[in-house]
Parts: C-alpha cells; structure tokens; sequence
C-alpha cells in the first residue's frame, strides 16, 4: 500500500495528513507550532509513524506553508508548494466547480480566485490579525467562553450589535463599550463575526469577483457564525469542505501524489529516523547586493544543508 503524507508548517500550527493511493484521508494531526517547527516536524512525523497502517510505504511527501522549505529539507521533500497552490488544489479536489476559495488560519487569511479549475488571482492578509483564528482566540478568552462555543452562542444572537472590525485594537475597544452599554454577550460575539465577514471582503476580496460556488477552508471554518455572516453578505451558500482545517496539508499530498506518479521513480523522503537528528537552523546577511537579504540556513553535523531567503537566486536554497 502506498499513503503520500502532507506537511503544512505555519506560524501558529502544523498539519500532517496521509492519503492513500486513492487520494482519501486516512491520518491527520493539528499541533501547535510554538515557535518550534523543526520539533513539531519531528514530534509530528513520530506520530505519524505510530499510525501508518501496517505494510505501508510512504510514496511521496510534500510541504507547503510558512516553513515549507525548512520542513522539506528537513523531511526530503518531493515537491515543496505554496499555500495559494496547496489550498487551491484541495479545494477542487473536493468541490470541483469551486470558483471562490475563502482560507481563514490561525494566522493570515487568503482568497483564491479559481476559473475553470486555474487559480487565476489570489490575496493574502498577513499583516494584520484582525479577521484570524488568533484574534477569535484572543476575544473568546477575554469573554470567558471556549473558542469551541465561540460559532453556537453567536448564532443565538437576536440583535446583532455593529463592531468595528479594520482593526484589533479598535475591534477591542468597541466590544468592551458595547459590553458596557449592556448588549447581550451573544449580540457582541455575532457582531463580530460581521465585522470579521465585512473586513475581509472589504480588504482582502477588495476588486476581486467572488462568484459560487464559494468554499470555505481553514481552521476558522469551524465557527457556524463567520460561516453565516459571509452567507448573509455574499447571499450565497458557503461550502465548507471535509477536513478543512487540513486542506493545506491535503493539497500538498495531492501534489507529491501527483508528482512521484508523473515521475515514476522513488521518493526523496528521508525516513523516520529524522525524528532524532539534532538540526540547527541559524541566519546571516547577504551583503552580495543592497538588498541585503537575511538568509536563513540549516545544517546537520556541522554540514550545511541548504540556505532560503533571498530576494534573488543567489543563495536561494542553494545545497552546499
């Protein structure tokens, strides 16, 4: 039996996922990054071992995300995608006539703009993080209520109180005086899922043709209450995909899927045993032109693996 496992690394989780030849889901695993993504990699690819059913081989390995480089030297990636691509890829692997992908993470937000099953324009928010999983977090914490209620109690709201949502700080801001001015905690929590709904078609969709069918993807996609606020908005169904917390680390094992079968000989991938290699990651400048780039490099032993970073070729993941 040969399962493709994807590896999606960004700033605040990371995903693993096997897929079996037919392309289905048979293991997903959602850590927190903590700043560690070489030992969430490895801590990752130990628990992944534990559950690759018996007499498997992994065929093809792929990563994507923030860490995407780092995590496909470190594992012997077979391709190594962005997370535009990633989600893209997932997202017609479930709903095949997508035309809208609406990613919301931990982290950043995206759109993708697919047509006629080519991504064709995308945005990106990673500025910010008005509108992400950390500020839901953040606000559920405040209002001590767990991020799991966060979607369910927002739907029981009534009266639905505006919040100024372009900003955290002020999003902060207007829900203590809405609390203080009495509004119901359900009122302020739906409030919010509007203004997170209105920012981001306001900033990141902004010039961009949302058409259905729309697809909703991300770890955000568990709150019923921004998936609602965007159906009021848009006045179209939103899609929520199986697995959408995940559908990063889907699209990559898809790719490495498709990729080793193109290619048709064996996988780079290193083998569990990276688990317990002790791998050191430092920077340096680029001082080769006036850009100067921070380079950022992994070693092994004292050999250096491969260095990433630059805005142009010459360090660029060159192996030395």
């Amino acid at each position: 039996m040969d399962v493709y496992l994807g590896v999606d690394v960004g700033s605040v989780t990371t995903k693993f996922v096997l897929l079996d030849g037919d392309a289905q889901l048979i293991f997903s695993l959602y850590l927190r990054t903590q700043g560690k993504p070489i030992k969430m990699i490895q801590e990752g690819l130990n628990c992944v071992k534990g559950e690759i059913p018996t007499g498997a081989n992994i065929r093809g390995i792929g990563t994507t995300g923030s860490a995407r480089y780092l995590a496909g030297i470190v594992l012997g990636a077979d391709i190594i995608k962005n997370e535009i691509t990633c989600q893209a890829i997932a997202a017609l692997h479930y709903v095949p006539d997508v035309q809208t992908v609406i990613e919301i993470g931990g982290q950043d937000s995206k759109i993708i703009i697919i047509r006629d099953g080519i991504a064709v324009d995308f945005g990106m928010n990673t500025v910010c993080a008005a509108g992400t999983g950390s500020f839901l977090d953040h606000q559920a914490l405040r209002l001590s209520i767990e991020i799991e209620e966060f979607g369910e109690r927002a739907l029981q709201s009534h009266n639905p109180v505006r919040i100024a949502g372009r900003c955290t700080v002020f999003a902060e801001s207007d829900m203590i005086h809405k609390q203080q001015m009495g509004h119901a905690t359900e009122d302020i929590l739906y409030g919010l899922c509007q203004a997170m709904a209105r920012n981001y078609l306001n900033n990141i969709a902004l010039g961009k043709e949302v058409l259905h069918p729309v697809v909703f993807q991300g770890g955000v996609a568990f709150n019923r209450g921004i998936i609602r606020a965007f159906e009021e908005i848009l006045e179209t169904k939103i899609i929520v995909p199986p697995h959408h917390e995940v559908t990063g680390a889907i699209g990559a094992a898809l790719l490495a899927r498709e990729e080793v079968i193109e290619r048709n000989n064996g996988t780079k991938f290193r083998g569990f045993e990276v688990s317990n290699f002790d791998y050191r990651v430092s920077s340096f400048e680029c001082k080769s032109c006036p850009n100067r780039c921070e380079i950022a490099q992994i070693s092994l032993n004292g050999k250096i693996l491969a260095r990433w970073g630059g805005r142009c070729d010459l360090w660029d993941r060159v192996s030395t």
